[in-house]
């Protein structure tokens, strides 16, 4: 089998892996980080390679994500930064800008027409624009799957103000807004309100330019995506032709084919 380029994405909640050869995506995996990310990282890329006909004469692997720094199978090691931004590149050569919405930290990143980031911005200080976040206020106060809030946040009629930048206390304000019978569609739609504004904020520092591709497993969330759409007044969407959860790994992957390439 010709030389393959594999990218692992090891990040806080999922490992992903996407393996490229002959220019072309071959086979992705998405498993759950759990509370070993090397062993994750393992296992999505023995599952994306063990789905290959035949054997892999060839290979560079390149991890990224928060467990890269734990990836010892790994050749080289890249930000997430660069993985993201060539990724979406590749998936759209139209991207200019890249929002990354991951389970500990938010990104945003610019970059030029040639694909190359230009700029980025990074909110890891607090959970209270992340995945994570959403994630908990699922399942700890609302009761509700992950997967349900964009459908519920679209029933809404008049979203609820959650004005708290700190997870705890923005978990506390909805659990008030439940006591006095504000309804659960009310409050996701206030919710993702709140976090678009934080995560516009960050955007805002390096300057929005369409067309804006938003990755990660929280580019799945259609209430999530129309309310930053509405911040940000342009529209915001996700990868049309890959899982958004991939994007990073599928850039990494990229870049682990042109170092085989290079080193011919």
């Amino acid at each position: 089998m010709s030389p393959v380029g594999a990218g692992v994405d090891i990040g806080s909640t999922t490992a992903k892996c996407a393996l490229i050869a002959d220019g072309r995506i071959i086979f992705s995996t998405i498993v759950p980080t759990g509370a070993n990310p090397t062993k994750a990282g393992e296992q999505a890329l023995c599952e994306a390679l063990s789905r290959l006909n035949s054997p892999v004469e060839k290979k560079y692997v390149v991890a990224t994500g928060y467990g890269r720094v734990t990836a010892p199978f790994a050749d080289e090691t890249i930000t997430e930064i660069s993985c993201h931004g060539r990724g979406a590149h590749y998936l759209d050569p139209s991207t200019r800008t890249v929002i990354d919405i991951g389970g500990q930290d938010s990104k945003a990143i610019a970059l030029g027409n040639d694909g190359r980031v230009v700029d980025f911005s990074i909110n890891d200080k607090c959970a209270a624009g992340t995945g994570r976040f959403l994630e908990f206020a699922s399942k700890l106060v609302l009761d509700v799957q992950l997967e349900e809030l964009g459908p519920i946040s679209t029933r809404s009629t008049s979203p609820a103000t959650i004005s708290s930048t700190c997870t705890v206390f923005a978990l506390t304000e909805i659990v008030s807004l439940l006591a006095e019978g504000v309804s659960r569609e009310n409050i996701v739609a206030g919710l993702h309100a709140a976090i678009s504004q934080r995560i516009a904020a960050m955007v805002r520092k390096i300057g929005v330019r369409p067309a804006v591709m938003l990755t990660g497993g929280v580019a799945k969330n259609d209430g999530l995506r129309a309310a930053l759409a509405k911040e940000l007044a342009v529209e915001v969407n996700p990868p049309s032709k890959a899982d958004p959860q991939l994007v990073g790994a599928l850039g990494a992957a990229i870049l682990a084919r042109e170092r085989l390439e290079r080193r011919g």
